[in-house]
Formats: C-alpha cells, sequence, structure tokens
C-alpha cells in the first residue's frame, strides 16, 4: 500500500488508529515546529547501576547518535573522572551534526569544565524541592538559587548554550518549584527549561498542566526528562510533546538511574507512526543503535521488547503465522503494527513451538527444502508440540529435520 497523506494511520510502513487522527483529537495537538531529541545515554543512561562505558564506548555511541540523526547528545558530566573528561572533549571535537551538551552541577567551577570540553552547551542542575534541598543537600533554598544564579550567568557569559535543570521538580511544592525557577530565570540565565520527573511519579493527567503552567509563568523553551519507575516516561513524554514541549530527553533502550530513562526508540517510533510527527531521527537506525549500546553496556534487553527485542518479530502463533502468510506480498502491516525494516530489522520470521499451527510447519518445511502431504504436515505438527514441551522452548532447525526425516520415510 502506497503512503497516502489522508491515511497517516496506514502508509507502506505501519498500520495504526485512525482514532489518533480524529480530528477531535488531533485538533488538540500542539507540537513544537522543530520537537528536538537530546539524548542522556552518555550521562543519565551510564548512571544505571553496573553500566561502565569507557571513552572510546562513548565515542562510538555518540558516533552512532549523531548518525542516527538525534540532535543533541549530552556527552557527560566532566566532573565524575578525568575519563569523562576525556570523552566529553573528544566527542566536542569530532564536528558531529549535533550539538553537544556537557552536564554539571550548579558550580562556576563545574560549567568551567564544561567550557574546557569545548561543548556548545550545559545542563545546569540543582534541587527544586525544598524537601530535597534541606534534607537531602542539606543547603537552604537561598543557597540553592544563588548557586544556580552565579552558574548559569557565568556559563551564558561563557557563550554556552543553558539548560536548567531542576531535579525533583514534580515532587516540589508547585509555588516552591515556580519560584525558585523564576529567580534564575530572572537574576540568572535559561535557554531553556527540564521538566524533570526525577522519580518517574508524574501521571499522564499532569503532564499538560505541568508544561502549560511552567512555560507560561518562565517564557523558555520546555525540555523533558521523565523516568520509567511507574513505566510512563514514553506516554509521559508523548503527551508533553504534544503540549507544546520542544526538546524529549531520552536514553538508549531506556538505560538509567533505577528502572531508567525514556527510551529513544520507542518515543521516537511512537511520534512518527502514531502522530505523523517526524523528528528527524531516522527510524532505520533505532534496531542497530540499541543493539550496540546492548552489547557496550552489557544490559540484556528482554527479547520482546519494543522495537529491539531480538525477538520481536518471530512468530509462534499458528493463527498469526496464517495472516503472515496469507498477507506478506499484500501488506504485511496487516499482521503487524509497522514493519521490521522501518526500525533497521530483519523479518518477519514464522518459528515451531508449542503454539504453532500448520502453517509454521509448511513455511519450515519449504525453506528446509521438504516435500509432504497434508496428513504428513499435521503429523509433524503434532511432534513438534512434543518436542517444544521437552525443550521447553522453541525447536531449532536440526530438531525439525529429525522429525520430518521419521515422519516422511
Amino acid at each position: 500500500m502506497a503512503e497516502d497523506a489522508r491515511t497517516p494511520w496506514h502508509t507502506g510502513q505501519w498500520f495504526t488508529s485512525p482514532w489518533n487522527h480524529d480530528p477531535e483529537v488531533a485538533g488538540a495537538y500542539r507540537f513544537a515546529g522543530h520537537l528536538a531529541i537530546h539524548d542522556v545515554t552518555l550521562r543519565d543512561g551510564e548512571q544505571q547501576a553496573g553500566v561502565v562505558f569507557s571513552a572510546d564506548e562513548k565515542v562510538r555511541i555518540a558516533e552512532a547518535l549523531a548518525e542516527a540523526g538525534v540532535q543533541r547528545i549530552e556527552a557527560g558530566l566532566p566532573a565524575v573522572s578525568e575519563e569523562d573528561t576525556k570523552a566529553v572533549q573528544r566527542i566536542a571535537g569530532l564536528g558531529l551534526p549535533a550539538e553537544i551538551y556537557a552536564f554539571s552541577r550548579c558550580t562556576v567551577e563545574d560549567v568551567q569544565r564544561a567550557v574546557d570540553c569545548g561543548v556548545t552547551g550545559v545542563v545546569t542542575e540543582v534541587p527544586s524541592s525544598r524537601h530535597l534541598i534541606e534534607l537531602g543537600y542539606r543547603w537552604s533554598v537561598e543557597r540553592a538559587v544563588e548557586l544556580s544564579v552565579e552558574a548559569t550567568s557565568y556559563a551564558h557569559a561563557q557563550g554556552l548554550k543553558v539548560s536548567f535543570f531542576p531535579i525533583d521538580a514534580t515532587r516540589a511544592d508547585v509555588a516552591d518549584y515556580l519560584d525558585l525557577v523564576a529567580q534564575v530565570a530572572q537574576a540568572g540565565h535559561l535557554d531553556g527549561l527540564g521538566l524533570v520527573d526525577t522519580f518517574g511519579v508524574l501521571t499522564p493527567h499532569a503532564v499538560e498542566r505541568f508544561v502549560q503552567v511552567s512555560r507560561e509563568r518562565l517564557g523558555v523553551p520546555v525540555e523533558t526528562h521523565f523516568h520509567m519507575d511507574y513505566g510512563l516516561g514514553v506516554a509521559n513524554s508523548l503527551i508533553a510533546a504534544a503540549a507544546g514541549a520542544d526538546v524529549i530527553q531520552t536514553t538508549v533502550s531506556g538505560l538509567g538511574e533505577r528502572a531508567g530513562n525514556t527510551p529513544l526508540e520507542e518515543t521516537v517510533l511512537a511520534l512518527r507512526t502514531l502522530y505523523d510527527v517526524d523528528v528527524g531521527v531516522r527510524t532505520e537506525a533505532l534496531g542497530p543503535l540499541a543493539s550496540l549500546v546492548a552489547e557496550l553496556s552489557g544490559v540484556e534487553q528482554p527479547p520482546n521488547r519494543s522495537v529491539s527485542g531480538s525477538r520481536l518479530f518471530e512468530v509462534e502463533s499458528g493463527i498469526i503465522s496464517t495472516w503472515v502468510r496469507n498477507v506478506r506480498e499484500v501488506d504485511l502491516t496487516e499482521a503487524f503494527p509497522y514493519l521490521p525494516s522501518l526500525v533497521g530489522r530483519e523479518g518477519p520470521r514464522l518459528v515451531l513451538g508449542k503454539g504453532s499451527g500448520l502453517d509454521n510447519v509448511a513455511e519450515a518445511l519449504e525453506r528446509l527444502g521438504f516435500q509432504a502431504d497434508d496428513a504428513q504436515r499435521a503429523e509433524i505438527l503434532q511432534r513438534v508440540k512434543r518436542r517444544s514441551l521437552e525443550l521447553h522452548g522453541l525447536l531449532e532447525d536440526h530438531d525439525l529435520e529429525a522429525i520430518a526425516e521419521e515422519v516422511l520415510a
């Protein structure tokens, strides 16, 4: 099926829902004209317990992110170590087609480290909830504001773009949060404001209000930074973008502290196929990018993970296998929400297991060069099911070959 602007929910590459584009629904969308992705894999992603990237590995990931079309890359926090400083310096010096940011605490010393690394911008963090300032940091609110004003002013004076990052914003008293950020905006400098849901506790119903109030009070572009403690990061980021957020912060495969950050893959693909919003990231690069980060991080992903799961396009169910066989040459999106090729994957592949049907067997026999009549295929299927129970999993080709040779003999 050729892509048709009149049916953005059903193109040659995906088939989603026309409800997404109902005028009563889509008429409320307020997407920014230039919605961008700011990826934090090399900083917040590495904060996942047990994940360590060398400088060389960070360079490889940064190059892959830029090649995929990610507009902003947060290369790291130079203050963490000498190795991190070197990584940020190297990435900033590559001349990648992406803006390179460093992360810093709200201190002039940290900002100077970012300046010395040659980055384009800096994300400056400070706690924004009174309870975290007073209990976690043992500071006064006045000190937090003072440090923020000083650091953001200095960063701006040094020619850096400044994204202000108020930690724990969603658990702060609303008035306290807005007053703190307003003071920094007025006395310091903000090019952008992070809407930081540090502990992933914001509900989808509250997101639009969070975006609206923050933008109205402060008058600067806003950037989402949502965590996955309740699995809501993608949904919340999409709602924020539809409410006018300018930047979405992500990590590859959702790496990050505790349950991780908003995953890059699901967010970009959902924007493209569910909302018809192209953020400039090549979806075909998402699968290979996820594989690279999984290899370098050592974090094994579930085989059925959205976009990047290793068995996402393997079909065991007999019913679905029949669908695939029937529609493969006509419109494969009748059996999948999007084509494997859209995310840089191969498939689909019919596999053999307890839930398989005659079409699974027929396709496997054809692929391996066996010829069988209906009765033989039915007998092979029964043996496949028994063998799957014995293996407690899927059959390999040699398993089917042995069964077919016995039945066809």
